[in-house]
């Protein structure tokens, strides 16, 4: 199947780049409320889900035996832009567990807020592994394995306890099972399972809503209220997840992922969604999401960006704008 096209940006009159891809609203009994393109083909989440991943760190007691609070919970969850506050938080966690930044195995990248990548380089400073964006998740990961008396050594493959637990949440999210088949190596190294964009939809809409999650779903509104306390850890200054969980606390979660992609929940309404642009464009993805949160919630209209493509002297020479295809779509939901 062939995804329609989802953005399209114009240059002059004429159209100049577009963009494919494919989305899905659900509720959490897995009933599709809307969907366009392709939502049944597995595709990779990417950091989209960590939100979920974080099910098991939180349901595990860790937080409670280590003292943990909302900033350390929220910074599970964050694809975190490398900011003092976010580096103090993640050696924090580990600290309070008898870890250290050395156990963390995410790889290492400069800090993705320019500022705190400038402050190192003028510092001398090299970057290490606290600054990269998944660290939050990492030592979540790390401190629930030492919480449990597990090895640290490892926790960030298939095969150790960690990650089978989170692939078990992930599954019982889902309702899908899990094989080999659809597990990929995410950017941090940790296990990345490939999941049909209905699915994911519907399992934001249970995550959100608790619905049929049992005891877990004190746990995943724990972290509901995390991220919507703190949205300066869950991404870092202004960046879209951030500023629309700013602006709307109990209203959306939103989380991004690499390649394009974008899951979230609207929990007064208990529907999820998800996104994925077929060539893995940011702009494109955070057109989409944008446009579609719009259609629930009107005042997401003030958190639009300027859709205007300007050159190097500020002159409008274009505009980034919804296809006919994606505007038909969210004229179906309200």
């Amino acid at each position: 199947m062939r995804n329609p096209i989802l953005i399209e940006l114009t240059r002059g009159k004429l159209s100049e780049s577009v963009h494919a891809g494919s989305l899905a609203v659900a509720r959490a009994d897995g009933s599709v409320l809307a969907a366009l393109g392709d939502t049944a083909t597995p595709i990779f989440p990417r950091s989209a889900v960590k939100p979920l991943q974080a099910l098991a760190f939180v349901a595990s007691g860790a937080v409670a035996r280590f003292r943990f609070a909302t900033p350390e919970i929220a910074i599970a969850c964050a694809s975190h832009a490398g900011t003092r506050r976010h580096v103090a938080v993640v050696e924090g966690m580990l600290r309070q567990a008898g870890l250290t930044p050395a156990a963390l195995q995410c790889g290492v990248h400069e800090p993705m807020d320019q500022d705190a990548a400038r402050e190192l380089i003028r510092s001398g400073v090299p970057p290490s592994p606290l600054h990269h964006n998944c660290s939050g998740k990492h030592a979540a990961m790390l401190v629930t394995a030492r919480h449990r008396g597990e090895a640290s050594e490892g926790y960030w493959q298939a095969d150790h306890p960690v990650q089978a637990r989170i692939r078990h949440d992930l599954e019982e999210l889902t309702r899908r099972p899990l094989g080999e088949d659809v597990c990929g190596i995410d950017g941090c190294s940790v296990p990345n399972w490939a999941l049909p964009l209905a699915d994911l939809a519907a399992a934001y809409a249970r995550f959100a809503s608790g619905e049929g999650l049992g005891g877990k779903a004190q746990a995943c509104r724990r972290l509901l209220k995390a991220c919507w306390a703190e949205p300066e850890l869950l991404a870092g200054p202004g960046r879209l997840d951030t500023r629309v969980m700013a602006a709307m606390p109990g209203e959306v979660l939103l989380k991004s992922g690499a390649e394009g992609v974008y899951c979230g929940a609207l929990p007064k309404r208990a529907l999820g969604f998800a996104l994925k642009i077929d060539d893995g464009a940011k702009r494109a993805a955070e057109a989409v999401t944008v446009r579609l949160i719009a259609r629930f919630l009107p005042p997401m209209e003030r958190l639009l960006p300027d859709w205007r493509l300007a050159n190097w002297r500020g002159l409008t020479v274009g505009h980034i704008n919804p296809s006919a295809a994606l505007s038909a779509a969210l004229a179906t939901l309200s």
